[in-house]
């Protein structure tokens, strides 16, 4: 394995990295006043975000996620996407690769029809609308999508869609479009082929957009809602693939989207590392700078030990996808699913230590990327789904030896 940068993807890293500091950083602030002025219960759009979306325009970071429009492997877009997750509220919505769209848009490209991809693919790959992802359900474990509950049954030339779905990411923007939805179409059928996937634009007769939920207390711009389907009907062209492959569309959309929350993890971990640094070289206790106490090194030495192993699980699990496909990194995908998450938290909760009370308030962005590096360990499978499928993997290993 060579994780060395191409020569294509280190020119795209360094453009990258010239629009985090010349654009991205500038602008956090003036977003964080945009929202504050407004209540962060306003899930208004800040013009910042469009001024951001062209220039990256402008320096073709854009839709840099696919293969097919960005032109990066899965192992190339990784490192791209570590560094969008230096400033993951603004960097990944203004490059177009931000989940839940880039999923969305893979799901499209994979299983749309042309109709699908005309109406829905194109102005999502132009940045003009959000769209969102409806699995999760509030009173099932919907770790174990056999529980899903929503309904989906054809009458005539149409789907009736009736049921609860919440942590639906980006439902409180008015651009948040199009819904995909994933229900039973055959609650008796075989466990595996009982669910599919419909697409639902806002504003169908039916489709209620109940609350939106806080992180933590805070109340992403985009929200994570819950919503209602009460005999919602879509035309039968708006099945996704074929009835019964919902299981198979959610496990093709996941491994290069496993890439990119990792990744920006990661990038998460290296800012709160880098803020931890600084803190300790300018901050005096008992008489000495902080990056002179033990205690402090310490935590310094094994973030960055923790953060390379958990690049290096990551960018091995990226450059499996793009020899072998997702299925080929099956185990892998799971695993860094755990282990990018839990080395953010640990970083980040250092971090917090290091700086005391402005760890925990809105002085710095580590109490926001401590919630959102938190919420990690559950989206897209908690951990012990994911540790159960490793253990599984595992324990029908076959050893050279086993004496």
């Amino acid at each position: 394995m060579d994780f060395a940068l191409s020569a294509k993807a280190e020119d795209v890293c360094a453009r990258a990295w010239d629009f985090m500091r010349e654009h991205v950083f500038p602008a956090e602030p003036v977003y964080d006043r945009w929202r504050a002025e407004r209540g962060h219960d306003d899930h208004g759009h800040p013009p910042v975000l469009e001024e951001l979306k062209a220039e990256a325009r402008r320096r073709g970071l854009w839709n840099l996620f696919s293969h097919e429009v960005g032109g990066l492997t899965n192992l190339e877009y990784a490192s791209v996407a570590e560094i969008t997750g230096w400033s993951p509220v603004l960097a990944p919505e203004a490059m177009n690769v931000g989940a839940p769209d880039t999923g969305n848009m893979e799901t499209l490209m994979l299983f749309g029809t042309e109709e699908h991809k005309q109406r829905w693919l194109a102005p999502l790959l132009e940045g003009e609308i959000r769209s969102g992802f409806a699995m999760t359900e509030p009173d099932v474990a919907s770790s174990d999508a056999r529980n899903i509950q929503t309904s989906i049954v054809r009458d005539g030339d149409e789907y009736v869609i009736n049921g609860r779905k919440w942590w639906t990411t980006g439902a409180a923007d008015e651009r948040c479009q199009i819904f995909i939805v994933m229900g039973k179409t055959d609650p008796d059928g075989p466990p595996h082929r009982q669910q599919s996937m419909v697409l639902v634009p806002r504003g169908t007769p039916g489709f209620e957009i109940v609350r939106h939920l806080p992180v933590f207390g805070y109340q992403d711009q985009h929200g994570h809602s819950e919503l209602r389907f009460t005999d919602v009907r879509v035309p039968v062209g708006n099945l996704l693939a074929g009835e019964g492959d919902g299981f198979m569309i959610a496990q093709a959309r996941l491994g290069p989207g496993r890439i990119h929350h990792c990744m920006r993890a990661i990038g998460m971990a290296e800012r709160a590392l880098a803020l931890m640094v600084e803190r300790t070289k300018n901050r005096v206790a008992f008489g000495r700078p902080l990056a002179e106490q033990g205690t402090v090194r310490e935590a310094i030495a094994l973030s960055r030990i923790e953060i390379d192993q958990a690049r290096l699980y990551v960018l091995k699990t990226a450059d499996l996808i793009d020899k072998y496909g997702a299925k080929g990194a099956r185990t892998e995908i799971s695993a860094i699913k755990v282990a990018a998450p839990k080395v953010a938290l640990a970083v980040i909760d250092r971090a917090i230590q290091v700086h005391g009370g402005a760890g925990v308030s809105d002085d710095t962005v580590l109490a926001r990327f401590y919630a959102s590096a938190r919420t990690l360990r559950i989206v897209d499978g908690p951990d012990a789904v994911h540790i159960r499928g490793v253990a599984k993997e595992e324990l029908a290993r076959e050893r050279p030896y086993s004496g």
